[in-house]
This record gives structure tokens, sequence and C-alpha cells, in this order.
């Protein structure tokens, strides 16, 4: 059956346009114009995936997203014309699996919808191995191999990539990053972040022109690519 999506947004416009680039791309659509009728049909279609606009009328799209996160296995992809690092920032902290500024590119809001289905319900476990290429990430035994050999990271860049593999394809926060790998007892600065990036960039891609494995998202964070 086809993954049914339920689109939140008050600009009728808007939600035709999705709509129509959505049901070509093979989805089953439900809409809502604001943030109660978005409640009543995400309690009752239960759907795969809801995009978000965040201006609704009736409440701010922020406080919406943990009450539509209730259901674990409902993906969030804010679909919104707030821009502010900040604004993402709050969406991501508050569960959003992806942000994407209106205008959007219809490819690349299908392109992060079909990465965010294909890894649902691997974020947050425990135990799993991510297989990206020739790359292969074991989380629970800290074991990273390419092509077969295995790569030598250093405690604190296997506590970033555990982190990043566990929400592969999804933007994970500078601070919520920094929360995972160093707990409460250190308090880093960014920089030291952004070092244990580079490195595992470093040592993670294969030598030629494949384009980065981890994405910086400008001021917000990470992301573990899902497509190379």
């Amino acid at each position: 059956m086809p993954a049914k999506i339920l689109v939140v947004d008050d600009e009728v416009a808007i939600r035709r346009l999705l709509r129509n680039t959505l049901e070509r791309a093979g989805y089953d659509i439900v809409e809502a114009g604001n943030a109660r009728d978005a409640l009543a049909v995400a309690a009752a279609q239960l759907p795969s995936a809801i995009l978000l606009d965040l201006g609704l009328p009736d409440r701010d799209g922020l406080a919406m997203i943990p009450l539509l996160r209730r259901n674990a296995d409902t993906i969030v992809l804010v679909v919104s014309a707030r821009d502010a690092t900040d604004e993402k920032v709050a969406a991501l902290d508050l569960g959003a699996d992806d942000f994407v500024t209106k205008p959007f590119d219809t490819d690349e809001l299908l392109a992060r919808l079909r990465v965010a289905l294909r890894h649902r319900g691997l974020s947050g476990t425990t135990s799993k191995v991510v297989c990206k290429g020739d790359l292969t990430i074991d989380i629970d035994k800290r074991l990273v191999c390419r092509g077969g050999e295995e790569l030598h990271l250093t405690r604190k860049e296997h506590d970033v990539l555990a982190v990043l593999a566990r929400h592969i394809g999804r933007v994970v926060t500078h601070e919520r990053i920094i929360a995972a790998a160093w707990g409460g007892d250190e308090d880093p600065r960014i920089e030291y972040l952004r070092i244990v990036v580079r490195n595992l960039r470093q040592k993670l891609e294969a030598p030629g022109p494949i384009g980065s494995v981890i994405a910086n998202e400008l001021g917000i964070g990470y992301r573990l690519r899902a497509d190379t």
C-alpha cells in the first residue's frame, strides 16, 4: 500500500501543489488547513509522514510537533517560510525529522521525504548496523569498515558517528550531538565538535569526487547522508 501523507498548511494553493506532487509520486494524501483538524486527522488516519507548515491560523506549528510525534513512527517534515536558524533548530529539537524552507524545490522535498520514510523505525534504536555504499557502521560493536577494511576511529569520533548513524538522513543539531557524545561530564565548544567531524570526514570518505558523507547544515548541525 502507498504511504499515507498528511499535508498541514492553511494555504489552499500550497496544499494543492503538494497534493499533486505527492500523488504523482504514488503517495496517498490527506489534508488539514489548521492545527485542530491536523490533530484529528493524524489521530484517525495514522499517516506515515506529516508535512507541517509552522504558520497555522489557530496554533503555532512548533507547538504542534511534539503533539504530532505522539505516534513515534510518524515522520514530521516541516515545510515553512520561516528560515531563521533558531526556528529550524527549535523544530528539530522538538522532534521534527527535517526542515524544508519555502519556496521549495519539489524534487528536493520528495527526496527528503523518501529518505525519512526509508529510515523510519531506525531512528533512536540502540542496536543496528548502518550500511552506506562501501561503508559499514556497527554502532554497538563500535566497528566501522570501508570496503571490508576496518577504519580506526578515536573514542569521540565513534561517539559522534553513532549519534549521526542512529538518525541517518536526518539533521541532528549541534546541541543534541554534544549532549549525546559528551554527556554532562564535559562542556565542549562547537569548535571541538567541528574538529571531530572534520577528522571523521577524512577517515570515512573514499578518495575521489564523491561528495561529503557528513553534510553540514549551516548553523544548525550535521546530517549523515543517506544518498551517497
